[in-house]
This record gives structure tokens, sequence and C-alpha cells, in this order.
């Protein structure tokens, strides 16, 4: 009976809160020791029949076909992408379960990659790219959608000439033989090239001689010394007067020259062939760094991102994630949906919410938008199959309980079946509701209670990993 009345109170409560007004909610001041429960129980109830797996599996069971077909013939590659907020962004989460993935069923490569750095925001540490320019961007979180934004959720572009980006493998296990270059509209907006040919220009150029003022020596003697004037001494240096200062250093003038010689590379374009989503490029040879040049008849340049690949059968787990995105900031910018085609994903999983609930949307609202990109996503990619990841628990304020999230995690669940995906409940996995501080306290969570630390975010791509292995087992022991 007493456990009923608790059940029955967290429920009510849960209800009660997710009511609260929205211009309140952030306002809203919350006397937790006042409350029937305490704050000690409410803080360490869980839900104790959880069970960490994967909900309606069914869903996804062409992508356990493949993966039990790359697992024992080893003869192809399983592509995964996984799209979501800052959550993902920073590729800890999904860093973590690429690499337990690939540990298990092989390297396929690295898959989407995008120079987040040039964007002036983070990303992943796998590849570096440094440009000749600056470059502007737009998220897809702001409205204008006449901006170039596509499959990065992030636009790069600019309008100047003449300029490269270099792209270099920082982890050498993520060398690739392919790449796909994905531009708006599938435009031939760069070229790509390799730098292998060396040209040395020689020149002369007036020879450069410094002298380093002494204790007691006067501007006339130096001056002297060089078989210059005065006047051209001080017009060298910018001086004013005669005054100097033992010490410092004076550059004298000369009309000497010196050889010197300049080397420089020399682009050299490779061939890239084009289909439905992106330009192509193919190496036998395995590539560690590459060069974006500028296709000299375009006006304007605007980049979408990269997928690399190599030579070996195995696993390909690409992230896209955008700093404050929600699933309508992603339906505005159909461009998304048709350059989505370029990863050939047999599986895309979905991590949405954070921000929607801090939006305080309501879960009709949230889904509505989730069912919208869940269509966008299967019209260009009709074979596809789909996996949504609930929002983890977080706080508003770092104090109060994010109902939003938990009532996003309960429809997630409840309309899986009718719309034909899978689900991983992040939300009961790490806690549920009230198990934030607890998360804080071991180290799992950032200073916000909203996002997690690099531990956090390791602890749920094992407990992902081990839900899809969990019904890969259920699956090969039915066969």
């Amino acid at each position: 009976m007493k456990n009923s009345f608790f059940l029955f109170f967290f429920f009510a409560f849960q209800w009660q809160f997710a009511q609260v007004d929205s211009l309140a909610v952030d306002s809203l001041e919350v006397n937790f020791n006042e409350v029937i429960i305490d704050s000690v129980f409410l803080d360490s109830l869980e839900v104790s029949n959880f069970k960490n797996q994967i909900g309606n599996a069914d869903a996804i069971k062409k992508f356990y076909q493949k993966l039990q077909q790359l697992e024992q013939q080893k003869n192809c590659k399983l592509r995964i992408v996984h799209i979501g907020d800052s959550h993902i962004q920073a590729d800890l989460f999904t860093g973590k379960i690429r690499s337990l993935l690939q540990q298990k069923y092989g390297n396929g490569g690295l898959g989407f990659t995008f120079p987040h750095n040039l964007a002036k925001t983070n990303g992943s540490h796998y590849i570096k790219y440094n440009a000749t320019t600056s470059l502007e961007s737009y998220r897809n979180i702001y409205p204008d959608s006449t901006k170039p934004v596509g499959l990065s959720g992030i636009a790069l572009f600019t309008t100047t000439k003449d300029f490269a980006i270099e792209m270099q493998v920082r982890d050498k296990s993520f060398v690739f033989n392919s790449l796909k270059l994905v531009m708006p509209k599938n435009q031939r907006l760069f070229d790509i090239a390799t730098t292998s040919k060396e040209i040395i220009i020689e020149s002369s150029v007036p020879k450069t001689i410094t002298h380093k003022i002494k204790s007691g020596e006067a501007l006339s003697i130096i001056a002297s010394k060089y078989g210059v004037s005065v006047t051209a001494l001080k017009k060298a240096n910018g001086l004013k007067s005669n005054n100097i200062r033992a010490g410092k250093t004076l550059r004298i003038p000369t009309n000497q020259m010196e050889p010197k010689k300049i080397v420089r590379s020399e682009f050299e374009p490779l061939t890239l062939f084009e289909d439905v989503a992106s330009q192509n490029y193919y190496s036998q040879e395995p590539i560690e760094k590459i060069y974006l040049v500028s296709n000299q008849e375009a006006s304007s340049y605007a980049l979408n991102g990269l997928v690399l690949e190599n030579n070996n059968p195995g696993l390909v787990y690409s992230s896209i994630g955008v700093n404050g995105a929600k699933a309508s900031d992603y339906n505005r910018f159909p461009e998304f949906y048709q350059q989505l085609q370029a990863i050939e994903a047999d599986l895309v999983v979905i991590s949405l919410g954070t921000n929607e609930s801090f939006d305080k949307q309501n879960s009709a609202i949230y889904f509505e938008n989730l069912q919208k990109m869940i269509a966008g996503i299967r019209a260009k990619n009709p074979s596809v199959e789909i996996l949504v990841v609930t929002p983890p628990p977080s706080l508003f304020k770092r104090k109060f309980p994010n109902t939003f999230v938990a009532d996003y995690a309960k429809v997630i669940q409840e309309k899986a079946s009718e719309n034909s995906y899978a689900v991983w409940d992040m939300f009961q996995a790490m806690g549920g509701l009230f198990n934030v501080n607890k998360n804080f306290n071991k180290g799992y969570m950032s200073k916000d209670k909203v996002h997690y630390s690099k531990l956090g975010y390791e602890k749920q791509a094992e407990l992902f990993f081990e839900a899809l292995e969990f019904n890969y087992e259920q699956f090969k022991s039915a066969q």
C-alpha cells in the first residue's frame, strides 16, 4: 500500500509540474523539503523494472540482418548516421559508440565529417582543418532558410576566390580511400587536390642588415661604419631625432641584394564523379591529407560536409549534431534530407528533445515535429530504418526536474509501433527524472546539469551499445 501511494504521488507530481505555464517554469520556486515525500526519497526513486534494451526492435530487423552478415561474412559495410543537438555535435557520445562498434565489427571508416573549427564551433577531433581564408557560417537554428544549410546543419560559405581548405587526418585509424564532397544542390563548387608537385622560384630581394646599439655609440658613428648617411639611417628606422638607446636594434638601409628561394606547392586537381547527392573521389592508396580548392567557374562557395570511408568491410558511424537544434530546425532546410542520401545509411538514429524542452514545447508539438523529420528522412531514403533515442534527464536552472523530457520519452515509446521506428530509452537508462543529482555526483554531468561530461557521454554510449547488443543476441537466437 505504501509503495502504491508513493508511485501515485510521483506520477501526480510529474503531471502537475508538466502543466506549469511556460512563462512561469524558469521562475518557479519549489521547496522539496515541504513536500510530503522528502527530497531524499524522490532523488532515489528508480523504475525497478527497466531493462536496457531496444524497444520495438522489429522495426530495425534489416539492420540486424546486415550486422549478422558483416559479423559472419565480413563482406559489406554497415552504415549508421546519428543526428541530434549539442549532445551529439562534440562527438563524445557518438565517438565512443563508433569505437565500441568498430572494435567488434570492423572499421569501415569515419563517415561524415565537417570543419566545425572553421565555423568557429566545437566538433570532432579526428580530422584537422585549416583554410587560407575566413569563411562565414550559419546554423539551422536560425530562421533564414535561404542560407546554404544542408547535411551538416551548419552552412560554411564565402565569395572569396582562390582559396583552399586543408583536411588532414589526425587519427590514422581513419585514413580513407573514398571521399564524398557534399555541396548545395550538388553543384561543383570545389575541386579536390593533392600538393605533390613542388615549384621552386628563385629571386633577388634587398639584403637585410641590422645593428644592435652598444653603450656609448652615436648615430653618426653607426652611419659612418656602414657607409650610409645619418638622414638615411633615421628614415629607415623612423627616428625623429639623433637620440638612440643601447640595446635597441637599427635597420641599416642598403642597396645590396641577396638571392631567395621560394618553394610552393602546386595543387594537382583530382577527378571527381557525380552521384545523386555528392561529388566522389576514390584512391586505391590510403589518403591522409587532401585539399578542397575553389572551382574557378563558381562565383560563391558553400560546403555541407564530407564522407570518408576506407576499403575495408566494417561499420561506418557518422555523427551530425548542431548546438541548440530541434527537429523543427532540421525540417526547415529540405537540403538536409536530400543530402542525407550521400551517407547511404542503413540505420538513422535520432537524439533530440533537450532544446524543445527548454522551449517548453508540449509533447504533442514535439512529436509532430519529430514525425515530420522521420517522414523527411524516409521520403529521400525509403529503405532506411530508424531508431529514436529518448532525451536524457536534465534540470531547469540546476534545480527543477525537467518533466518535459519525461513526457517526450513517454510519447516516443507509445508511438513507436504505429510509426515503425525502434526506441532506446536513454531517459530511464540514465536514471530517470530524479537521478540528475546522482549523475552529477558521479561525474557524469556538467555544472549546468543539462549537458553531460566526457565520462557521462561515454557511459551513455556504453549503455546504448549494451542495448543494441542485447537485441542483436535475441535476433540471432531466434534464427
